[in-house]
């Protein structure tokens, strides 16, 4: 994350470092520094958040849930490490077949950066019940025009658009995705947007 990516308003007293779990509205981005020329929705406008607030990790522009802040550097660096798993709840374009769901499972071969990666094995299975989760504001696509279905993965590590890119190369690419949980923090019945401070975030590694 760049150094210049964290929040500036409010410094937090001496020596107190602050921890937020919050939902990440669809379109908002991930940061609190805008980017050149762009004029995007900032993770700033959420809240009030002390001097150092960081992001822990990245949603992409288009994707949703659950999102950690922390002022603390070391503890960002530990919960972007592989021994803290990340859950998201993906919505697919088709009916997603078993054959799929062990291709995700096992791995598959995605770009990053113009070269080839194999993800590593994860869990993945799929839904039996669209979860109850907020409306968006966005219609995803009209279901006369084919079957959508969901699914959960879990995985330990978080390259760019990894979970779009992994769902594509199987064949059923992402429609929504929201992550539901960093460790054992959920993001349970929270609503866009909202916004929770936490007394400690270290128990989750």
């Amino acid at each position: 994350m760049p150094e210049d990516d964290i929040h500036t308003h409010f410094p937090a007293p001496e020596g107190c470092h602050h921890h937020y779990k919050i939902f990440k509205p669809h379109g908002f981005l991930s940061q609190f520094v805008p980017e050149t020329r762009k004029s995007k929705k900032l993770l700033a406008e959420l809240a009030h958040f002390p001097l150092g607030t960081m992001a822990i990790g990245r949603l992409d522009h288009d994707s949703e849930g659950l999102l950690l802040l922390t002022t603390n550097g070391m503890v960002s660096h530990q919960v972007r490490s592989k021994k803290v798993e990340k859950e998201y709840y993906v919505q697919v374009d088709g009916d997603i077949d078993e054959q799929a769901i062990a291709r995700l499972q096992q791995g598959v071969e995605i770009g990053i950066k113009g070269e080839k990666y194999l993800t590593l094995p994860c869990k993945v299975f799929k839904l039996d019940t669209e979860p109850d989760l907020p409306n968006n504001g966005r219609r995803v696509r009209d279901p006369r025009h084919g079957l959508m279905s969901w699914i959960s993965i879990t995985i330990s590590e978080g390259k760019n658009r990894q979970i779009r890119k992994m769902t594509a190369a199987a064949g059923f690419p992402t429609m929504r995705l929201v992550r539901v949980r960093i460790g054992d923090i959920h993001l349970s019945r929270m609503q866009p947007g909202e916004v929770i401070e936490l007394t400690d975030i270290t128990n989750i590694l």
